[in-house]
């Protein structure tokens, strides 16, 4: 009888609903994990799982049960890990969830100078703009750019993420510049999707309330990098993060506009799962991250000026 098998069994099957999904994860048939399920039970005296014919769910011992697995799975991670550390090696795999164009721009360099220094870890890293479930699919560790909500999760900042709001100087030159954020009302506007309507042109004024204007959008879309490119080819005026149009701006293609406007800030955040133990390579991770984004970040090294190129991520060891 391997109990720790049991235990690590008992976890996947908790964490992603199902005896399928939980055999996919550990690569075993599912007639195993059923065997491995109900011989904990047995030994324990009670049951974990309620099972119906259509999902499972977590009797009210079960999610005592899970809560103290998870926390003697990431102990036992852990401690191997710090063995690993005496020698300088981080090992195993590590699932990263990110947004896509922010991933692409700043996380690649970040991941390949990380894997570089760790030969002995691997990296499983999902760029995609939805929200995934840290838990339920079995990430470590998700990367997300915004304004936090309240979660159950745990937060590290990253670092902080500037917006601006810009278009390409072919608009400005047919429909005039805004001088005032009331004026974003009379112009085109390109509106990203996965932020509030309502927070978008967001700002605080001289006497510190906020103000807000929602201009109507002509197009409106959940990725970052085509309302960029929309916005130099002339359609409208965007509100966008630095580390995503700070090349474009530096190339001359888009215009910062209403600069001495406060606009709303956002931050670029590490989440972990709920109830963990935070694992020696997350931990190395996130640190490696912060030290690569720096604070003040890299891609706050704007210039207005397109014959100077635009600055490039830092390549650290850890």
């Amino acid at each position: 009888m391997d109990r720790m098998a049991e235990i690590e069994t008992f976890v996947q099957v908790a964490e992603s609903g199902g005896i399928g999904a939980a055999a996919e994860r550990l690569g075993v048939a599912k007639s195993a994990v059923s065997r491995r399920l109900k011989e904990l039970e047995e030994r324990l005296g009670v049951r974990l799982v309620n099972r119906t014919t259509r999902q499972l769910s977590l009797t009210d011992t079960g999610k005592s049960y899970y809560e103290r697995a998870t926390q003697i799975i990431a102990d036992l991670e852990d401690a191997d890990q710090a063995a690993a550390a005496v020698h300088g090696a981080l090992s195993g795999r590590l699932k990263i969830a990110a947004p896509q164009s922010f991933g692409v721009m700043h996380l690649t360099p970040a991941v390949t100078s990380f894997l570089n220094n760790h030969p002995e870890l691997w990296i499983d890293l999902d760029l995609n703009d939805r929200r995934v479930d840290l838990v339920n699919e079995g990430f470590d560790i998700a990367v997300r750019v915004g304004q936090l909500e309240d979660s159950s999760l745990i937060a590290r900042r990253l670092a902080p993420v500037r917006n601006l709001v810009c278009a390409s100087p072919g608009y400005l030159a047919r429909n005039g510049t805004p001088t005032r954020p009331e004026d974003l009302m009379n112009h085109s506007y390109l509106r990203y999707s996965n932020v509030p309507q309502r927070r978008v042109f967001a700002w605080i004024d001289e006497q510190g309330r906020e103000r807000v204007v929602n201009p109507k959008a002509r197009l409106v879309s959940n990725n970052g990098e085509m309302l960029k490119a929309a916005a130099e080819e002339g359609l409208g005026i965007i509100s966008q993060p630095t580390f995503l149009i700070g090349p474009a701006i530096n190339q001359g293609l888009l215009v910062p506009i209403l600069t001495d406007i406060e606009w709303w800030q956002l931050g670029a955040y590490a989440l972990y799962p709920p109830g963990r133990h935070l694992s020696a390579k997350v931990r190395a991770f996130v640190d490696h991250l912060v030290t690569c984004f720096g604070d003040p970040p890299y891609w706050d090294d704007i210039v207005y000026d397109s014959a100077t190129p635009p600055a490039r991520p830092r390549a650290v060891a850890s």
